[in-house]
């Protein structure tokens, strides 16, 4: 075992998150280890306390605790993606250059692993080399039912230089969903605040509550939302399809703002209770007949300055399955949206 050792964070190193940059300097220790390490404190940076997702930069100081060396731990061999699941991420490729892959995300794959997930984007990503050692990192996620474009760096520089303009809304999402009822005014924006409800559980399990822009002040964790959208077709009174452009990137934000102003997403049983009959007055997610049950919320297109060339990007996603059977159920191509629905808010 080492000894307790302070390491300063050096100029050429990227702002990052803790525990990638302990990885990177300690490969063989695991995440558990450094999230236990983290909520005894015997992980600091600068004296403080910290969390592994803690973002460090040049000039930080790092404590750690004794480590292991590298012959003491066994080494677990990366799980082998099958070559089923090899084709499959690798047909979901939608662009790719030497330092960025796009892919059009299936609803129903996790972007990430969690205490129940074992197939998910960032495990198959490693038939995603094509070439280079090292698999390409994720930028950003989408929820696990929640089809589209997602970005993945093919570089640990390009990675941070992605997420930093994501952080800093240098870059735009516009997504897609069909939802119950037809939301007026046609083009409007939505800003209340989120905040996680009571008893729920982590990531996926998560389920966020709304709150009035003028309650934000007495609500404990409460984080500023904004959203717009834009009606743009409609089947009487019954559905309509809405493009949206999250401003901030909360957790499930845009599917709690839809429901919170009455027109949940189409299949969302989380936020809109997929079982109930939507009957033209705007509430209840499911809308019976032909049309799936599966959750329609598509991230159609991302537009960013690419980090290394400075040329804008932006990669456009074709709808699945489920959502394309319901355009053509209510006679809507993909060719009849605006090249920018929020012109005029």
């Amino acid at each position: 075992m080492s000894g307790v050792q302070t390491i300063t964070i050096g100029p050429g190193e990227p702002e990052q998150r803790l525990d990638r940059w302990i990885k990177r300097l300690f490969p063989h220790v695991g995440q558990g280890r450094i999230e236990k390490a983290c909520r005894k404190g015997e992980i600091r940076v600068d004296g403080g306390r910290v969390k592994p997702s803690t973002r460090v930069a040049p000039g930080n100081d790092v404590r750690l605790p004794p480590l292991p060396e590298p012959g003491q731990i066994t080494a677990q061999p990366k799980p082998r993606v099958s070559d089923t699941d090899a084709k499959l991420i690798q047909d979901c490729v939608i662009y790719r250059d030497d330092h960025i892959i796009a892919l059009n995300k299936p609803p129903g794959l996790p972007t990430q692993g969690g205490s129940k997930q074992t197939r998910h984007v960032d495990g198959l990503a490693e038939a995603l080399k094509f070439g280079l050692e090292e698999k390409p990192r994720l930028v950003h996620r989408l929820d696990t039912d929640t089809s589209g474009v997602l970005l993945l760096a093919r570089s640990r520089a390009v990675a941070s230089a992605l997420t930093g303009a994501i952080r800093h809304k240098e870059t735009r999402k516009i997504y897609w969903a069909v939802v119950a009822g037809v939301p007026t005014p046609y083009l409007g924006e939505i800003r209340y605040g989120l905040v996680k409800a009571p008893g729920g559980g982590k990531g996926q399990g998560e389920k966020m509550l709304c709150v009035h822009p003028r309650d934000m002040a007495q609500a404990d964790g409460a984080k500023r939302a904004h959203t717009l959208y834009s009606t743009l077709y409609r089947v009487a009174s019954r559905a309509a399809w809405v493009a949206m452009e999250p401003i901030t990137g909360r957790t499930h934000q845009l599917r709690a703002h839809m429901a919170e102003i009455g027109h949940p997403i189409i299949g969302d049983g989380k936020y809109g209770g997929s079982g109930q009959e939507n009957l033209g007055d705007g509430w209840g997610a499911g809308i019976g007949g032909e049309i799936s049950k599966k959750l329609h919320l598509h991230a159609r297109s991302m537009t960013f300055e690419h980090p290394v060339t400075k040329k804008p990007v932006t990669v456009t996603a074709d709808l699945p399955d489920h959502i394309a059977r319901t355009f053509e159920t209510f006679g809507w191509t993909e060719d009849l949206a605006a090249d920018d629905p929020f012109e005029g808010l």
